[in-house]
């Protein structure tokens, strides 16, 4: 049975230190658009206080959460336990990505490792927290990160991702834009 609470207690703050992995959820206002789930590994996720959160997003192929926040700000995290006793927490709340140029970023940028590949930081205003049984997540062995999106980056250098980011990163699958596309 779920259980609902207004913030992040410290045994959710504990439980979500021990993950490797969390889902993002998103989705545009139109109901026609795409709803966007997306996984988040490494150490990316830090939690700034009981009401607000924050996780390190790098280039990809699309930025549809950046696009979803800035249209609506409604975002969904996800945690799963895959290992010891059985657990799913989610956050639901409003986000808005920080770009590297804006005044925020200095503070924020800190609390994560640097990455060659860093594209924003998104920052979730915690408005309710859901816990559930998870007693249908499989158990797994964690057994490490992989390297290829880091090693894609390095490859193409700081140049190479400035263009991948004006090619695939200013506007949603929908046509909606992103904050890097709003930048002008």
């Amino acid at each position: 049975m779920a259980r609902f609470f207004p913030s992040l207690l410290p045994a959710h703050q504990e439980f979500i230190s021990k993950q490797h992995l969390f889902f993002v959820a998103t989705a545009p206002l139109d109901v026609g658009g795409h709803v966007n789930l997306s996984p988040k590994g490494l150490d990316t996720f830090r939690v700034i206080s009981d009401k607000q959160v924050a996780y390190l997003d790098f280039i990809g192929s699309g930025n549809e959460t950046s696009a979803h926040t800035l249209e609506n700000g409604r975002i969904t995290l996800m945690f799963c336990a895959f290992d010891g006793p059985p657990n799913i927490l989610r956050i639901y709340g409003r986000g808005k990505a920080v770009l590297p140029d804006s005044p925020e970023w200095g503070d924020l940028s800190g609390l994560f490792a640097q990455y060659s590949n860093t594209r924003q930081i998104l920052v979730i205003d915690v408005q309710e927290v859901a816990t559930s049984c998870g007693y249908g997540v499989p158990l797994y062995t964690y057994t490490g990160e992989r390297r290829i999106m880091q090693d894609w980056a390095d490859r193409k250098g700081e140049e190479g991702m400035r263009e991948y980011i004006q090619e695939k990163n200013l506007k949603s699958l929908d046509g909606l834009v992103t904050d890097w596309g709003a930048r002008g």
